[in-house]
C-alpha cells in the first residue's frame, strides 16, 4: 500500500513567497529606494492574491450558503490566510515605521505621518489644496438605510465622521448626532505623495490623504470633523466562463471584463485605529460583513510607494542596468545566417531584446519568407512586436497570430492588439475553449526549394512572454533555432491551435495535453532505474510554481528511492521538505531585483544531461488546462551554459534561501565565499562573450 504524502497548502506556500519578497525591504544592503519598491511589489501582489485566490474561496463559501453544502476546507483556508496575513501585516508596518522611515529621515527626507502640517507647510498645503485636489472630490453623504454609494475596487476612499454646529454643542447634556460622508481620493488627477518645499536642509513629501485630511473644514463647511479614516476594497477579479463553445467568446469576455468591476467583495480593509462604533456603522451602510474585514494601517494602498519622489537623486537608487550585446549576432548582418550557423541562446534581461525585434523585422522584410506564426498571452503597450508584424503583413507577409484572451488583466489590452494586428491584415486565432495557450513560440517559414536547395526555416521558443518591457525585469530564457526537426513540432503545435489535427506525435518538444507529463515521468523514473543499478541520480528542476500532487508524488518517491533533487522554486511550493519521503530533495528560493521567470528541467540521465526550457510550471493549471511547451538543449555548449547557470543559482548564498518543513524562508549561511546569483551570471555571460570573441 502506498505511503500517505503530505503538502503544503497552496495559498499559504505563496504567502510564504510574499513575505520572502517582504524581507527584501529589510535588507539594509540595498539601496534604499530598492527597499520601497520592495514594500510596493509585495503589497501590490497581496492586492492581486486577495482578488484572485481569496475571491474564489469566498465563491466557494457564497455557494455553501446557498445551497447549504459543507464546504469546511474553504473556511480553514481563509482562517488559516487571514492569521497570516495578519502576522505579515505587522511586519510591513514594523519594517516600514522602525527601518525606511528613520533611513529616509538619515537622509534628510521626511515623509509627513499625518495630517497636522508644519507652521512653514501650513500655506503651501492650503494652497495646493484648494488649487489642485478640492475641485476633484465629489464626498458623498453615507445614511444608513438608504440606497448606498457603489465603492471601487483598488481605489482609496476617506471616510468621515462630523457633528452638524450648533450653539447646543456646549451644552453639558449635549448628545452628538454623527453625520458621516465617503469621499473618494481622486488619483488620476493628482499624485499619491505631493513633495513640499524643503526647509532647512530637509527634503518633505505628504501623503494626498492627508493634505485632503488636513482640510476637510473646507470640504464640509457647517460641521466639525470628528474623525477621518481610509479604507478601500478588493473584488473579484477572475473571469468565469460557464460554456466557451457557446457564442461569440469576444463579447462574452467583454462583458465579464465590465462585471468584473461589479465583482463580489474579497476584503474590506480599514484603519485599525477606527473606532468600533465607526466601523459598525460604515459595516451596517454598507452591507458588510466581518469575514470582509481586514485591518491595515493608516494609509491604504501601499502598492503606490512605488511612485514616492526621490529628492536625492540616483544616490538612493539601484543603479540602472544595461543589457550586454552579443558580439555574434552584432557582427552578423542577418540574424537568420547567424541562427543558420549554429543555435542561439539569450538571457534575459542580462542581453537585450532587441534581437527578437531584429528577427521579426528581418522576416517582415525578407523576400524569402512566406509566413509567420507567433502565439500572444502577453505584451507590452505600444508592442514593438506587434509593430513588426504588421509590417510583415503590410509587407505581403502571411502571418498569424494565436490571442490568448484569456490572459489574466491582459484580456482588454489582448483584445485591441487582436483588433488594430486584424486591420492590418494578420489572421488571428482566439482561445480555445477550456484551455489557456501559455507555449511562447514563433516560427518563420520561407520559400521552398530553389534548385535542389531547401531554405532553412527558422523558430524562437521561450520561457518567457513576447514583451519587450517585461523583459527588462523578468529573468528569462530563449532559443533562436533553425533545427528542421524542432520546427516541424512548433508546426505541428501551431496546427493544433488552428484545429487542422488533434493527436500529434512530437519528436523533440515536451506539449501539455500530449506528451508531456507522460514524458516528464519517464524521465523521473529512468533516475530512479540510475540509482537501482547503483549509478548516480540527479535532477534540478527550477519553475515559479509546484502545486501538481501527481508530479509531486513522483518526486517524493525518486527521492525515496535516492534520487539527488534540487528544487528552485520562486513562489507556490507544496512539497514538503524534510520528511523521510522527501529527504533527498532541497528547495532553493530567490528572490533577488529580476524577477526569476524562466523554467529549466534537468536530468542527469547517466551522465548525458537532458535539459529542457519551458513555459510550465508543475500547476495543475499549466499541466492539464493548458498548451504549454518545452523545449530541449541540444547543442552541447549551450546545454553547459543552461547547467552552468543552474549551479551558480544553487550556490547562492546571499538572495537564496532553503523552504524548511514548517513553510519558513531560512537563509542560507555556510563558509562558502559569498554568491549573488544574477550578479554572478552576468558575470558569466560576460566572459562567455568574451572567451567566444577571442578577448
Amino acid at each position: 500500500m502506498e505511503k500517505s504524502y503530505k503538502y503544503f497548502k497552496r495559498d499559504i506556500s505563496w504567502l510564504s513567497f510574499n513575505y520572502r519578497v517582504l524581507l527584501e525591504a529589510e535588507d539594509e544592503t540595498l539601496p534604499l529606494y530598492e527597499r520601497i519598491k520592495f514594500l510596493s511589489i509585495y503589497s501590490s501582489n497581496r492586492e492581486e492574491f486577495y482578488e484572485i485566490r481569496v475571491a474564489e474561496h469566498r465563491g466557494v463559501l457564497m455557494r455553501k450558503r446557498f445551497t447549504e453544502e459543507s464546504d469546511m476546507d474553504a473556511e480553514e483556508v481563509l482562517a488559516d490566510i487571514t492569521a497570516e496575513i495578519n502576522r505579515q501585516q505587522d511586519e510591513y508596518y514594523r519594517i516600514f515605521t522602525e527601518k525606511i522611515l528613520p533611513e529616509l529621515e538619515r537622509q534628510q527626507i521626511c515623509l509627513y505621518q499625518h495630517s497636522e502640517v508644519e507652521p512653514f507647510h501650513q500655506e503651501f498645503v492650503h494652497n495646493f489644496f484648494n488649487e489642485e485636489v478640492f475641485p476633484f472630490l465629489s464626498p458623498v453623504m453615507i445614511q444608513a438605510g438608504e440606497i448606498r454609494t457603489f465603492i471601487r475596487d483598488r481605489r482609496l476612499y476617506l471616510v468621515v465622521r462630523m457633528i452638524k454646529r450648533s450653539k447646543k454643542i456646549t451644552q453639558p447634556d449635549y448628545m452628538p448626532c454623527y453625520h458621516y460622508a465617503l469621499m473618494k481620493i481622486p488619483h488620476s488627477k493628482v499624485p499619491r505623495f505631493i513633495e513640499l518645499p524643503p526647509h532647512n536642509g530637509k527634503f518633505y513629501l505628504m501623503f494626498i490623504d492627508d493634505i485632503i485630511k488636513a482640510n476637510l473644514s473646507t470640504v464640509f463647511p457647517g460641521y466639525l470633523i470628528d474623525s477621518c479614516y481610509s479604507i478601500k476594497i478588493s473584488r473579484d477579479a477572475d473571469i468565469y466562463l460557464e460554456d466557451e463553445r457557446k457564442g461569440n467568446i469576444i463579447e462574452t469576455i467583454r462583458q465579464k471584463i465590465k462585471k468584473r468591476k461589479l465583482g463580489n467583495l474579497s476584503r474590506f480593509m480599514y484603519d485599525r485605529d477606527m473606532p468600533q462604533d465607526f466601523l459598525e456603522f460604515i459595516c451596517t451602510a454598507f452591507n458588510i460583513t466581518k469575514d470582509d474585514l481586514v485591518m491595515g494601517g493608516r494609509y491604504l494602498n501601499l502598492q503606490d510607494l512605488i511612485k514616492l519622489p526621490n529628492p536625492r537623486g540616483k544616490e538612493l537608487e539601484q543603479p540602472p542596468f544595461s543589457p550586454m550585446r552579443i558580439p555574434y549576432l552584432d557582427k552578423m548582418e542577418s540574424v537568420f545566417r547567424a541562427i543558420k550557423k549554429k543555435d542561439v541562446l539569450l538571457h534575459f534581461p542580462y542581453q537585450s531584446f532587441d534581437y527578437l525585434i531584429r528577427f521579426l523585422m528581418e522576416a517582415a522584410f525578407d523576400p524569402k519568407v512566406e509566413e509567420i506564426k507567433i502565439t500572444q498571452y502577453r505584451v507590452a503597450e505600444n508592442s514593438a512586436v506587434i509593430n513588426a508584424l504588421i509590417s510583415a503583413a503590410q509587407n505581403g507577409k502571411k502571418v498569424t497570430v494565436f490571442v490568448e484572451l484569456k490572459a489574466r488583466y491582459d484580456e482588454e489590452h489582448n483584445m485591441s492588439t487582436a483588433e488594430r494586428m486584424k486591420q492590418a491584415g494578420i489572421r488571428i486565432i482566439y482561445s480555445i475553449p477550456g484551455l489557456k495557450v501559455h507555449a511562447k513560440v514563433a516560427v518563420i517559414l520561407r520559400k521552398g526549394s530553389k534548385e535542389g536547395y531547401k531554405r532553412k526555416n527558422f523558430a524562437y521558443l521561450s520561457t518567457g512572454n513576447f514583451n519587450e518591457k517585461t523583459a527588462r525585469i523578468y529573468s528569462d530564457m530563449a532559443l533562436l533555432t533553425s533545427n528542421t526537426d524542432m520546427i516541424t513540432d512548433i508546426n505541428k503545435v501551431f496546427a493544433v491551435l488552428e484545429g487542422k489535427i488533434t493527436e500529434p506525435a512530437f519528436q523533440h518538444l515536451l506539449v501539455a495535453q500530449f506528451n508531456m507529463v507522460p514524458e516528464l515521468k519517464q524521465m523521473i523514473r529512468r533516475e530512479i532505474e540510475q540509482v537501482h543499478a547503483g549509478k548516480k541520480g540527479k535532477i534540478i528542476l527550477k519553475m515559479n510554481g509546484l502545486h501538481d500532487t501527481d508530479m509531486i508524488d513522483e518526486l517524493y518517491r525518486a527521492s525515496e528511492q535516492g534520487v539527488e533533487i534540487d528544487l528552485i522554486v520562486r513562489g507556490i511550493c507544496c512539497l514538503i521538505p524534510g520528511q523521510s519521503y522527501s529527504r533527498n530533495i532541497r528547495i532553493t528560493r530567490i528572490v533577488d531585483t529580476f524577477l526569476e521567470h524562466a523554467r529549466v528541467w534537468y536530468f542527469y540521465n547517466d551522465g548525458q544531461e537532458d535539459v529542457y526550457l519551458t513555459s510550465a510550471d508543475w500547476m495543475k493549471r499549466n499541466l492539464n488546462r493548458r498548451i504549454e511547451t518545452a523545449f530541449p538543449v541540444l547543442d552541447p555548449q549551450i546545454k553547459q551554459e543552461v547547467t552552468d547557470i543552474l549551479r551558480i543559482q544553487l550556490k547562492d548564498n546571499i538572495k537564496a534561501c532553503f523552504i524548511d518543513e514548517n513553510l519558513q524562508n531560512v537563509f542560507k549561511k555556510d563558509q562558502n565565499p559569498p554568491v549573488r546569483a544574477q550578479v554572478e551570471i552576468y558575470r558569466y555571460l560576460l566572459n562567455t562573450i568574451r572567451s567566444s570573441s577571442g578577448k
